[in-house]
């Protein structure tokens, strides 16, 4: 079993907390991390209707009966029960209480704010990091990492990507998305969603995916709204700052697992990656949302976006901190070109906030050169840390 990189911070947190929420996508790994972290915890699956029921009958009851402290899973099923627990930690007047888990981002989010702010910390587990990947002995090429993506049961079952992300986007996605948005044209939502995957790393655009989706522009929002909330896609913001430039005001958008993107497009195995057209845009979502991993697993917010003004000047991911700001530049291709920091030197010059400047590319060598660091896949998360400290 591999070990989470959150763990260390969720166990933490629960010392400081009377509780913990984990959210994420299905199948992230939020039930697997909670009970192995926690194993004295009594566990509590309230996807199972006769829990779920009890809870929503009886929550005093059900509090009762789980007694002191509890692993509660799926909570987003049972909002009402979110408010019982407040009063519960309340008298209890101590920390280490309850772990809850989620995979529905809006809803549960405003549940909490409003019953458990202030009591409970916050922590997002998305589907396996590069390096957690790698510790189930998968393969480490680019073609094979873009297709199969990171879910953990993919890896730790052996399982072949393109039907297990075929049942994933069936049952889970469209599970939650009827619940979530109630969905009744799930035709056109699958169109919709398979064009969101072929804009992976474009400006969000919801007049044209309206358009193409056959849907009008409201659809389309309350769509991709749907989307954010089951954790199947992340849209990257624009840098904003006072600065005598034209941005770009619309986000970016990338798929929280580049392999449910690789299958929404069609790819049926690793070896149509490299010569898909799509492959620059597929790697360039993978290390953006490596980066988001690098944040989420150390119990940091998103502190991510991009670059673009009106004349075209970009950079593809912007990481900032107290120290400033690294600009990464994302190259798909395995050659290092002379060229690689000219967008980063130029938008230096714009940002002076900018402190760092670093290149992933498709290769798999390291070099330190006098503008930054070109660094492969594997080396986003060191030059992230670097920068961290």
């Amino acid at each position: 079993m591999i070990k989470r990189e959150i763990t260390p911070c969720l166990v933490e947190l629960f010392r400081k907390y009377p509780f913990v929420t984990v959210t994420g996508p299905r199948q992230s790994g939020k039930t697997t991390l909670c009970r192995v972290a926690f194993p004295h915890l009594k566990y509590v699956n309230l996807e199972a209707p006769d829990q779920r029921e009890f809870a929503e009958s009886d929550p005093r009851g059900f509090l009762s009966h789980i007694g002191e402290g509890a692993v509660l899973d799926e909570i987003q099923r049972v909002p009402e029960l979110l408010s019982y627990l407040q009063v519960y930690a309340d008298e209890a007047r101590r920390n280490g209480l309850f772990v809850l888990t989620g995979s529905e981002q809006f809803r549960l989010s405003d549940a909490i704010n409003q019953s458990l702010a202030g009591r409970t910390a916050l922590l997002r587990l998305l589907p396996f990091s590069l390096a957690e990947r790698r510790g189930t002995g998968a393969s480490e090429s680019i073609d094979d990492i873009l297709y199969s993506g990171f879910y953990p049961r993919i890896h730790d079952q052996k399982l072949e990507p393109r039907q297990a992300l075929g049942d994933y986007f069936e049952t889970y996605v469209e599970r939650d998305v009827r619940q979530i948005g109630e969905i009744r044209n799930l035709s056109s939502f699958h169109r919709f969603v398979r064009l969101c995957a072929g804009r992976v790393g474009q400006l969000a655009n919801l007049s044209a995916l309206g358009a193409d989706a056959g849907v009008s522009h409201t659809t389309a929002r309350h769509w991709l709204t749907v989307l954010e909330a089951s954790y199947v896609v992340f849209q990257l913001p624009p840098f904003y700052a006072n600065i005598r430039k034209r941005l770009v005001k619309s986000p970016k958008l990338y798929f929280y697992d580049v392999g449910l993107a690789s299958y929404l497009i069609g790819i049926e195995h690793a070896g149509q990656i490299a010569t898909h057209p799509l492959r620059g845009a597929l790697f360039e979502n993978a290390v953006v949302l490596e980066a988001l991993k690098h944040r989420f697993n150390r119990g940091y917010r998103s502190n991510l976006s991009f670059f673009r003004d009106a004349r075209g000047l970009e950079c593809d991911l912007l990481y900032e901190n107290g120290n400033g700001i690294c600009a990464i530049e994302i190259k798909s291709g395995a050659t290092i070109a002379s060229d690689y920091f000219n967008a980063l030197n130029r938008i230096a010059r714009v940002l002076p906030q900018i402190s760092g400047k670093a290149v992933v590319y498709g290769g798999a060598d390291r070099q330190s050169r006098r503008d930054g660091e070109v660094v492969p896949l594997a080396g986003l998360g060191e030059v992230l840390e670097q920068f961290d400290r």
